[in-house]
C-alpha cells in the first residue's frame, strides 16, 4: 500500500492518545500490590489523558452505570477492553473462551468503545516462569489459532459491534516478526486486525515501522511502549520470563528506550485512518507513587511529538 507522509507542520491528527491501568502497575483484577481503581482514574486524568482501557476485567467497576459515572466525572472515555485467549487449542476451548470474552465485550460496548484487544495465551507463566507448553506451534495448532481467531472476530462483531485487535506479546506464540507475519497472512483482514505494541514487538526483535509499512492495512490499534536495550540484552542472555523481565525494568519510560516513537507515530499517521495509541509501560509491581510523574512526563513527550 502507498503511505502518505504528513506535512512537516501537521500534527498527528489521526492519533488519539490514552493510557491504561498497566501504566500504573495493574496486571490483575485484585492484587494488594496495585493502586486502588479510584486512584488510577484520578491520576490518569490528572496526567492529561482522555482515553483509557478497561485493563484486567474486574479491576475497574464492571457495572457500566457505575463505571460510566466514575469516568464521566473525570472527563475520561474508554477505548477498548482486553481479553486473554488460548485459541490454538481449537474448538474444545471455545465455550470457556466465549464465557470470558462475552462479559468483557458487553462492558466494552456499554462504555462506548469499539475495540477488543485479544492477547494470546502465554506458553510460560509470566510470574513463575513455569513452562506451560511448547513455545512453537504445530501446523495444526496454527490452523486452530487462525481459524478460531476469525470465529472470535465474527462473533464479537455480530453480537457486540466490536472489532478485535490481536496483540503480539512476549512469551506467547504470536510475538516477533516471523510469527506475526504468519498470523496476519493466515487470517481474514475483514475479521482480524492488529494491535501493535511497540515495546513487545521490539522485545521480540521486531521493527514497528517496517511492520506498519508492510501490513498497514491490518493495523487497527497501537500500544506505545519502549524497551531498555541494556536490560533486554540481559533478559535474552538469561532467557528470563516476561514477568521477571518487567520487574527488572525492561520496559522503560519514553523517550529513553527503543523503538523511537516519533517515526512509529509518523508511519501510523501516514496510513490516514483514525487510530488509538495507548501508552502501556509495564511496571508490575511498582511503588504507588511512581506512575503519576512518569505518566505526566510521557504525556508531555507525546505532545512534543504532535500527539
Amino acid at each position: 500500500m502507498t503511505l502518505r507522509a504528513p506535512s512537516p507542520a501537521a500534527s498527528l491528527s489521526r492519533i488519539r492518545v490514552g493510557s491504561a491501568p498497566d501504566s500504573w502497575g495493574v496486571w490483575f483484577a485484585d492484587d494488594p500490590e496495585q493502586v486502588p481503581w479510584q486512584r488510577f482514574l484520578d491520576e490518569v486524568a490528572d496526567a492529561g489523558y482522555e482515553w483509557i482501557e478497561l485493563g484486567p476485567y474486574g479491576y475497574l467497576p464492571s457495572d457500566p452505570a457505575v463505571l460510566g459515572a466514575e469516568t464521566g466525572r473525570r472527563g475520561l472515555k474508554v477505548s477498548a477492553g482486553t481479553v486473554f485467549t488460548g485459541l490454538h487449542h481449537g474448538p474444545a476451548v471455545w465455550d470457556r473462551t466465549w464465557e470470558h470474552v462475552s462479559a468483557i465485550a458487553a462492558l466494552t460496548r456499554d462504555m462506548g468503545a469499539r475495540h477488543l484487544v485479544v492477547i494470546p495465551a502465554f506458553w510460560r507463566d509470566d510470574k513463575t516462569g513455569e513452562v506451560l507448553e511448547d513455545s512453537t506451534l504445530t501446523a495444526a495448532q496454527w490452523r486452530d489459532l487462525t481459524g478460531q481467531t476469525e470465529r472470535l472476530g465474527r462473533e464479537v462483531r455480530e453480537r457486540y459491534g466490536l472489532r478485535i485487535v490481536v496483540h503480539p506479546h512476549a512469551d506467547t506464540h504470536v510475538d516477533g516478526e516471523e510469527n506475526v507475519a504468519r498470523f496476519l497472512d493466515g487470517t481474514d483482514p475483514e475479521l482480524v486486525s492488529l494491535c501493535l505494541d511497540t515495546g513487545h514487538y521490539a522485545y521480540c526483535g521486531g521493527d514497528s515501522v517496517k511492520l506498519i509499512e508492510t501490513y498497514g492495512e491490518r493495523l487497527g490499534y497501537l500500544h506505545l511502549k519502549q524497551v531498555d536495550p541494556a536490560v533486554l540484552a540481559g533478559v535474552v542472555a538469561e532467557d528470563l520470563p516476561f514477568g521477571p523481565a518487567v520487574a527488572r525494568g525492561v520496559m522503560c519510560e519514553p523517550p529513553t528506550g527503543v523503538p523511537a516513537l516519533e517515526p512509529v507515530l509518523a508511519a501510523a499517521q501516514a496510513l490516514d485512518v483514525d487510530l488509538f495509541a495507548i501508552v502501556e509501560q509495564d511496571m508490575y509491581p511498582c511503588p504507588p507513587d511512581k506512575p503519576l510523574p512518569i505518566a505526566r512526563r510521557t504525556r508531555q513527550f507525546l505532545r512534543s511529538c504532535g500527539a
